[in-house]
């Protein structure tokens, strides 16, 4: 196995594992807790569940973590398509959208807190607690929606240096711009026009499965070894 393909072997491993800690909290949690429309079942649904929704918090943290390593080792296979665009690609894809993620697990204990009705929260009645508790829910959604912004421009980056490189399929490169346009879609919509949210979800799906896609090329096929063309 040449370098370069181990180092793209490393990436899409990494890409895996921090992308399965991701589903948990933005896929698993929200369908086995959220009941929409009803704070009471919410509430009641996150102290049944409490440690899958502590689990949903840590996930959300260690797959912040495990997503620095994943764009430092795109970085460490792509900087030598275009160090500059691989810097910006690091920019939008950790520094910015990774703090969010930290914030966002606030809003979780904030939930959590109120849902289980800690001792100095009883200035407050069941019904006020159990609609904190969904406001806080509905917070770390709109947090979300602001994030994937940032999930969306970092695939600009990540494309070109992918379309360039020579050593990975031209066609990834561009499927994953066009996954940035599915994730933006997602985050207008969502902010705009929620009523209109799941479907915008649905049909966004065909470019913004473009990262699994990737993910999975990258783990699997590695990269070609070719030499590629160094921009300054």
């Amino acid at each position: 196995m040449t370098s370069l393909s181990k180092d793209a072997r490393v990436a899409g491993a990494l890409y895996i594992l921090a992308s399965a800690f991701g589903v948990v909290r933005l896929i698993y949690i929200p369908s086995t807790v959220i009941v929409s429309g009803n704070a009471a079942a919410t509430a009641q649904n996150i102290v049944t569940h409490e440690t899958l929704f502590r689990f949903g918090m840590l996930s959300d943290l260690i797959g912040s973590v495990l997503w620095i390593l994943v764009v430092l080792a795109l970085y460490r296979l792509l900087k030598r398509v275009d160090e500059g665009l691989a810097g910006v690609m690091v920019i939008l894809g950790a520094l910015i959208p990774l703090p969010l993620f930290f914030v966002n697990v606030v809003n979780d204990a904030a939930a959590l807190l109120f849902a289980r009705g800690a001792d100095f929260l009883s200035v407050f009645d069941q019904p006020q607690r159990e609609a904190f508790a969904m406001l806080f829910l509905r917070l770390h959604h709109y947090l979300v929606l602001a994030n994937e912004i940032f999930w969306g421009l970092w695939l600009i980056p990540f494309g070109l240096l992918v379309y360039r490189s020579g050593f990975l399929p031209r066609i990834l490169g561009v499927w994953l711009i066009v996954g940035c346009f599915g994730y933006l879609a997602l985050s207008v919509t969502g902010l705009m026009f929620p009523a209109y949210e799941d479907q915008a979800f649905k049909w966004s799906q065909p470019a913004t499965i473009a990262e699994v896609v990737m993910m999975l090329w990258l783990v699997i096929v590695g990269a070609r070894q070719r030499s590629v063309t160094t921009h300054a």
